[in-house]
């Protein structure tokens, strides 16, 4: 069973960064696309960003795209997402998950998540 642990979450102001990392354990996630998702209290989570198996195919959502990067270390089975020039609206708890579809920004096509990071972005 794969087990996915985030880390990096923290508190920044705004217009600040952090890097995110997803560390894989029990499993390869190396043969699968990767995404991160976010989500606020009361509301659905929602797609961020995704990152094909072998990294050569990144795919953003509109709110982040130019500000956010997401990459991937297939031999250390780590994934990350590298937020710059952070708001207020991007404060939510971000989550890591492994695909089975490549492309998605629906969560019914990832499988694995994990317990997620808190980022806060203060005004």
């Amino acid at each position: 069973q794969v087990q996915l642990v985030e880390s990096g979450g923290g508190l920044v102001q705004a217009g600040g960064s952090l890097r995110l990392s997803c560390a894989a354990s029990g499993g390869t996630v190396s043969i699968y696309p990767m995404g991160w998702f976010r989500q606020t209290p009361g509301k659905d989570r929602e797609f961020v960003a995704s990152i094909s198996s072998l990294g050569s195919n990144t795919y953003y959502a509109n709110s982040v795209k130019g500000r956010f990067i997401i990459s991937r270390d297939n031999a250390k089975n780590t994934v990350y997402l590298q937020m710059n020039s952070l708001k207020p609206e991007d404060t939510a708890l971000y989550y890591c998950a492994r695909g089975t579809t490549w492309g998605s920004r629906s969560v019914d096509d990832y499988r694995y998540w994990g317990q997620g990071t808190q980022v806060t972005v203060s005004s």
